[in-house]
């Protein structure tokens, strides 16, 4: 018999609530889950489209740092009319009698809001994180979660060995039963222990491939007792170090096996990657899908203006003018303006928030000031630039030293790219 997810009773929990260190600079101003990804969308977009996809529509995104701009974008794209029962309901950090402290983990995050939960009807909480990209139908794993009868279960990604030092490993048995977990294995007699037995793969319907482990995917369905009960140990403050490890033996935890497109896009390096494989042909995350689209705030903006330039394999978003430039396998924001004889190579633009007036741009010349956008005859290679950015005429931002890491006031580098701060000003000729 086929189950229908309104009887599941179902609420989805997504963490938006870290610092997102290892995203720093995008993360100076905004939450990582406010973050801009593929010109157009942010972050917190994708679990809340597969949400609302997978027919999840109580949802609560819970918040920390940096945190205006995610609460202005959920509240300006997510509304819901008066005959549904959904929402999308933002639960930020706050005093209560209880606890006075900030999030000090996920688990602690749920745990801190967990009298809010408990008296939200349903029997099946669904935790997501805020900082993956993927396009995931919920409904499966909650129909395997009732038909296994498990207290937890986890959503697992198989992955070849030498990839595994970086996520949470699980071990499984060959009825899909979780026996053991390791955080971020780095010794070599750890992982070989982590080692899953190919025909677990394929009673559970995927094809091994080589792929000898099995990653924990962020995605976690809980029976609503079983999270409670697991919360009530107040030392757990988080879900892959603490809560699954300490669950193993007294629950009944299951992997949930999905073989689609998965990033975890939480560094600076697999968030540049992650963006330009979009522009591949055929890229393996495919934001054009009518059956199940990413949703996010509508602009309103015109379509891009685009005069004499040279444009291949890239991305172009709303509202961007583009005169007179060469753009090859890059992302361009939306209102992004780039002026002529740039070069845009391997880069992402994320645009601006605003059209910057001619009175504006006239201040800002009086002070030597470029306007927001690309100015003309500059190259930007292998770079992001982040939002309302000013780059001057003939800047050039290359990297022509090799540097790996460096922070300064406008600009970082990590792991080789580099980062233009949000609101940065760079002068004309400026080299980096």
């Amino acid at each position: 018999m086929r189950m229908s997810i309104m009887n599941m009773d179902v609420i989805s929990i997504i963490l938006g609530g870290g610092k997102g260190e290892r995203l720093y600079p995008l993360t100076k101003y905004r939450a990582k889950p406010a973050v801009p990804i593929a010109g157009k969308f942010r972050l917190i977009d994708i679990p809340i489209s597969n949400c609302l996809q997978s027919d999840v529509d109580r949802i609560f995104v819970l918040t920390q740092f940096n945190s205006t701009s995610l609460h202005r974008h959920i509240a300006q794209t997510y509304r819901f009319d008066i005959f549904s029962r959904g929402y999308v309901q933002l639960l930020t950090a706050q005093q209560t009698p209880e606890k006075a402290d900030w999030y000090q983990g996920t688990a602690d995050a749920v745990r801190q809001n967990l009298r809010r939960f408990e008296e939200t009807p349903c029997s099946l909480i669904l935790i997501l994180a805020g900082d993956h990209l993927y396009r995931m139908d919920y409904r499966k794993m909650i129909r395997e979660h009732i038909q296994k009868g498990a207290d937890i279960t986890v959503a697992v990604l198989p992955m070849n060995r030498d990839k595994v030092r970086e996520f949470g490993v699980l071990k499984i048995d060959l009825d899909g039963r979780v026996t053991s977990f390791m955080e971020k294995p780095q010794k070599e007699n750890e992982i070989s222990t982590m080692e899953v037995d190919g025909s677990a793969f394929e009673r559970c319907g995927i094809q091994s491939m080589g792929r000898s482990h099995v990653i924990s995917m962020g995605v976690y369905v809980f029976s609503k007792d079983v999270l409670i009960q697991c919360l009530e140990d107040n030392s757990t403050v988080d879900f892959g170090k603490d809560i699954i490890p300490a669950s193993i033996e007294s629950k009944k935890i299951y992997a949930h096996f999905f073989g689609g497109y998965w990033r975890d896009v939480g560094t600076v390096k697999s968030f540049y990657d992650a963006n330009l494989e979009l522009t591949q042909i055929v890229p393996e995350f495919d934001f054009y899908n009518e059956s199940a689209p990413v949703y996010t705030c509508p602009r309103f903006l015109p379509g891009s203006k685009i005069n004499s330039c040279v444009i291949e394999s890239s991305i172009l978003c709303d509202g961007a003018i583009i005169t007179g430039c060469e753009i090859r396998n890059s992302v361009i924001g939306v209102r992004s303006v780039i002026r002529s004889g740039a070069k845009i190579l391997n880069s992402i633009i994320m645009g601006a928030d605003y059209y910057e007036s001619s009175e504006d741009q006239s201040i800002k010349s009086e002070h030597g000031w470029p306007p927001v956008g690309i100015g003309q005859d500059s190259v930007i290679q292998n770079a992001i630039v982040d939002q309302n950015a000013s780059i001057g005429r003939n800047v050039r931002i290359v990297n022509r030293e090799g540097v790996k890491e460096c922070d300064s006031s406008s600009f970082s580098i990590r792991d080789g790219i580099v980062v233009v701060h949000r609101n940065a000003i760079l002068p004309d000729n400026m080299v980096i």
